[in-house]
């Protein structure tokens, strides 16, 4: 046996039965890559269970610097989110995965690469466009899309059948995502959306009711948008993002409930802990309020929402990006200061802003007295401004 496969594993149901089927439907040997976003996970343990159910070897990639340096560090300059919600924890960790699984695939010469995303959801597409991005000739096996199981009572199944250690049961039979962004949950009883959420799968948060009844205050500090300190203490960039996923999180902040609208054309729910995500983007939002032009701000908000779509739809090595980074990179020039904030109770509400770069201006903001703005002229701005819809008013009336 000499044909290699490189999985990306997470040792779930999924890839534990994947790694299984791949072995014996390809007659191959399986490289199993499992990647450290920032997941809670015995990686140790990990790398033994793929061992155990057959893997020829197993890797465990640590990128959790990278991925806050050069995936989630970009995501809160831009204020990426998808339709206003989903602050796309499982969309910029896949490119991520599925270039440490490229870089294993080109180590090992294996001749293809797999992944657990079923044939309806946005990962395969995220994996599978990577892939194709970064290794064009690689051939790409998608099990959820030729094997015969129909359900992850099948997985199940299957596993037992074959010895194949599984954590999850019948019982409760979520899909959670994890790394240092978020936590997702999807599947069993919340695919029904009228169904709440269960208090007790939440891992980050607490709820409202749980949280401390005196107020949290933060006070975050960014340079050309990207941040360094809470409460004047500098942090290395993984440790700030579980830092604040830790303050935010017993503060009952971050629980995001949603519809959205998947890339391949259907509706799905989505729960998902995002502590450290909220107070990021709301500080960042915050502080872009009061350093960035009025027009400048108004366009980088459009690019926003084209920034959220694109990575949702996985099209994170594109040159769409890339592109969009430079634009973004330069708005952040001036996107140095501090935000405070009082946390209570699932709340964020502003105590403080500050910046070096502040383009508000009390002298010329102040209702009291001042030289610097004649308010004569504003009769003139407005006679121009609306000059077009009076023109037309008076035409057509006279029609």
């Amino acid at each position: 046996m000499n044909k290699k496969i490189v999985l990306a594993y997470s040792g779930g149901l999924d890839t534990s039965v994947m790694l299984h089927w791949l072995k014996n439907k390809y007659k191959s040997e399986i490289i199993a890559c499992i990647v450290d976003v920032g997941q809670d996970e015995n990686f140790g343990l990990l790398k033994k269970r793929a061992l155990k159910t057959g893997a020829k070897r197993a890797y465990v990639i640590d990128a959790k610097e990278e991925f806050v340096k050069e995936y989630i560090f970009k995501a809160i300059k831009a204020n990426a989110v998808y339709e206003n919600g989903y602050l796309l924890g499982t969309s910029l960790a896949r490119p991520l995965i599925a270039k440490k699984v490229i870089e294993t695939a080109k180590k090992e010469k294996a001749f293809a690469v797999s992944h657990g995303a079923t044939g309806k959801g946005n990962d395969q597409v995220r994996f599978e466009v990577s892939f194709k991005t970064l290794m064009p000739g690689i051939k790409i096996i998608a099990p959820w899309r030729e094997w015969e199981l129909k359900s992850r009572k099948d997985e199940i199944n299957y596993a037992r059948q074959h010895n194949i250690p599984i954590t999850v049961t019948r019982e409760k039979p979520y899909s959670s995502d994890a790394n240092l962004w978020h936590i997702s949950y999807e599947g069993g009883v919340l695919e029904n959306p009228d169904n709440p959420y269960q208090e007790n799968m939440f891992q980050l948060t607490v709820s409202p009711e749980n949280a401390p009844g005196r107020p949290t205050y933060l006070d975050l500090y960014f340079e050309k948008g990207v941040p360094k300190k809470i409460n004047n203490l500098k942090y290395e960039p993984v440790k700030l993002i579980k830092k604040l996923n830790e303050i935010a999180g017993r503060n009952a902040i971050g629980r995001i409930d949603i519809i959205e609208n998947r890339l391949v054309g259907m509706k799905s729910r989505g729960v998902y802990e995002s502590p450290a995500a909220t107070v990021l983007y709301f500080a960042h939002h915050q502080l872009e309020s009061l350093t960035l032009n009025r027009e400048v701000l108004h366009y980088k908000q459009q690019m926003e929402q084209e920034y959220g779509k694109l990575v949702y739809y996985g099209l994170w090595f594109g040159p769409q990006r890339e592109a969009l980074d430079k634009f973004i990179d330069e708005t952040q020039k001036y996107v140095t200061g501090n935000i405070k904030m009082k946390l209570y109770k699932g709340n964020i509400i502003v105590a403080g802003r500050s910046s070096k770069h502040s383009l508000y201006w009390e002298k010329l903001a102040t209702f009291e007295e001042e030289n610097l703005y004649n308010q004569k002229d504003a009769e003139g701005f407005i006679n121009l401004f609306g000059l077009s819809l009076k023109v037309e008013a008076l035409l057509r009336k006279k029609l």
